[in-house]
């Protein structure tokens, strides 16, 4: 008989944690399990991908009013006679507009969301919070599952969440799953009396699959000139993506007379800053922000390295998609780096600085030998990790 299993996310849009979602259904044997998914936000780029075996659960009414407009969901709930939602909607509002921290933000203002949101019904033999904070919270608080499993993307001591607040919600969980050994020695740090609950799961890649789709064609203004060095980047435009960081790193390039062209693939909230900041440095020609790509596949195998300029990871799928395409990979030393990249074997961590990316980018421009090394090191390595999914059946058993 099938089991019933639930996961939960608050959207599909173009992160790591969504991306690795979509691998993960994709490798799910259907005939053992019957999958339900819960999103906050039913819209995104990624749910065209989502396998057709998988139901999408519908949003509460209430929810649904809950996200509009602020001004058009108060005089809804007033109308309705809904006075406390009409109250919680206000004070949500409040909060996230007083709060800087996006993290602490969304951990605190969940309590007044919940009261918009229906528990789920059904009973499940196991559910899963995809993501950390409001899917996990909704997981705990509002589905009834024989298993509840957390899936932690990031690296704990490295965000800027607060462990007071997730204690008591981790607590109820089963298991812990994070996606690096570094990640995972994150968790038990801070969650000591919860480290028996921590499992790792890395991220699922299918190399066969990235191959093929890196062979599409290119439907864009993407046009390489063999005389610049093309780097590729992809990642969200937001602080922690350290995409400010590339900028000022290409500058550097530009200033040594070296010729690269930089493309980033992604979108996010930094999107006016960084176009102010090529304007400034006069870099139009040689950073150039294409937004999020679908299949980003084909952009890093005809460029000619990969960077992630990241201020933090939990462990980044972009880097490993670059490692199946044998690309030459410069990474900021953030806490996990190690647990992806050899130092002078198959990629080259540098340390946060655009100075430092600048060099290790130089170093590979101008020694071409090495960057040859690095392509024939990579194109040895295992790289896939379909099978990581009998870990989540184990936990599910």
């Amino acid at each position: 008989m099938k089991k019933n299993l639930l996961f939960v996310m608050p959207s599909l849009s173009a992160g790591g944690g969504e991306k690795s979602l979509i691998n993960l259904l994709s490798q799910i044997d259907y005939n053992l399990y019957n999958v339900d998914l819960f999103l906050f936000n039913k819209q995104g780029v990624l749910v065209n991908q989502i396998p057709s075996e998988v139901k999408i659960l519908e949003l509460a009414a209430n929810y649904r009013t809950y996200t509009r407009r602020m001004i058009s969901s108060v005089i809804h709930f007033l109308k309705n006679g809904q006075f406390h939602l009409a109250y919680s909607r206000i004070i949500y509002t409040a909060m996230n507009r007083m709060m800087n921290n996006m993290d602490i933000s969304e951990q605190y203002s969940w309590k007044y969301i919940a009261k918009s949101h229906d528990a789920i019904s059904k009973e499940y033999d196991a559910a899963i919070g995809y993501l950390e904070k409001s899917s996990i919270y909704f997981l705990v608080e509002k589905v009834r599952a024989n298993k509840k499993i957390g899936w932690i993307h990031t690296n704990y001591s490295s965000s800027s969440m607060d462990y007071r607040f997730d204690y008591p919600y981790f607590e109820q969980l089963d298991y812990m799953v994070t996606v690096s050994k570094e990640c995972a020695e994150s968790l038990k740090e801070n969650f000591k009396n919860l480290k028996g609950k921590v499992r790792v799961i890395h991220n699922i890649i299918a190399p066969e699959v990235i191959k093929s789709l890196a062979e599409d064609e290119i439907q864009d203004d993407f046009i390489l000139e063999e005389s610049f060095t093309n780097i590729v980047t992809i990642g969200r435009l937001s602080h922690e993506k350290g995409i400010d960081i590339a900028v000022e790193a290409c500058r550097q390039l530009i200033g040594k007379g070296l010729k690269v062209r930089w493309y980033v693939l992604g979108s996010g909230s930094e999107l006016k800053k960084l176009e102010k900041m090529i304007k400034k440095y006069g870099l139009d020609h040689h950073f150039k922000l294409l937004g999020f790509r679908e299949n980003p596949y084909p952009y890093i195998k005809r460029c000619d390295i990969y960077v992630q300029p990241s201020r933090y990871e939990g462990k980044s799928i972009a880097i490993d998609e670059a490692k199946i395409l044998s690309k030459p990979i410069i990474v900021t030393n953030f806490s996990t780096a190690k647990d992806q990249i050899t130092d002078g074997v198959d990629g080259l961590i540098v340390e946060m600085s655009a100075r430092a990316i600048a060099e290790g980018i130089g170093r590979l421009i101008q020694e071409k030998d090495f960057r040859c090394t690095l392509e024939e090191n990579l194109s040895r390595l295992e790289l896939g990790t379909e099978k990581e999914v009998n870990k989540l059946y184990q936990l599910l058993t």
